[in-house]
């Protein structure tokens, strides 16, 4: 898919779910069923054709790779933990469930130990519902280089976790098995979300950072965009076990 096809279907997308109903809310809120959306440069054909590759590369304008198992890199089972770091705001602690979501644990304790994220941002912000990021475009539009299996319910995967405050989840476009590097941590519980989304672990410490993202950091519309010399930036994520 070409980058405008993809700009093209992201659009239409946040048209669909982010927009239509908000108007006339101010500030940075949105109300709960709003979706974190995301093209992740895939395409919306999902297709059959699947390669757990082990390498979690760039963006390409080629279709990325379908991972359709659990990465071999000892991240597809058990409770795993992970940092953020973001710049002028603090450190994020994250609890990962690879029993719940293995193939969303294992590909994004990948990206992290690659550096992938190191230098990204929060490009989505929106008080009461999640701050979104994690794309190289810095806009929405952008992911790695794999995209992989939706893990929820509507994809015929259980998923016992719920999206709330605190949860970090995989954004991803109106294919299921779209998301790729883009996450969303919920700054507020959104029952909606469940079982449309991969949610695959919790913040167990730095939710502070996040109320401090949502109350100093104001977007430009409803749908939480926000100019990119304005948004929170990611100096590095690591896994610590």
């Amino acid at each position: 898919m070409s980058a405008s096809m993809s700009r093209k279907a992201f659009l239409g997308l946040t048209a669909t779910f982010g927009v239509n109903g908000m108007l006339g809310l101010s500030g940075c809120r949105l109300a709960p069923g709003s979706d974190p959306t995301a093209s992740d440069g895939s395409s919306s054909d999902s297709s059959d054709s699947s390669s757990d590759g082990s390498s979690a590369g760039t963006p390409s304008s080629s279709e990325p790779e379908l991972l359709t198992r659990p990465l071999e890199n000892g991240f597809g089972s058990g409770m795993h933990h992970a940092t953020i770091e973001v710049a002028d705001f603090g450190t994020i602690e994250l609890e990962l469930n690879a029993n719940n979501t293995p193939i969303t644990v294992s590909n994004f304790a990948d990206l992290v130990q690659s550096g992938f994220y190191d230098g990204l941002t929060f490009h989505r912000i929106i008080g009461g519902f999640m701050v979104q990021g994690g794309d190289p475009n810095g806009d929405g539009t952008g992911g790695s280089a794999r995209r992989i299996k939706g893990e929820f319910s509507e994809n015929g995967i259980v998923n016992a976790i719920q999206h709330k405050r605190g949860v970090i989840s995989m954004a991803r476009s109106n294919d299921a098995n779209s998301a790729s590097s883009q996450f969303f941590i919920m700054h507020a519980d959104s029952s909606s979300l469940d079982g449309k989304y991969a949610a695959f672990g919790r913040v167990t410490s730095g939710l502070e950072v996040i109320d401090a993202i949502c109350e100093k950091i104001v977007p430009t519309d409803s749908n939480g965009t926000v100019p990119k010399d304005q948004q929170p930036r990611i100096t590095s994520m690591a896994m610590v076990d």
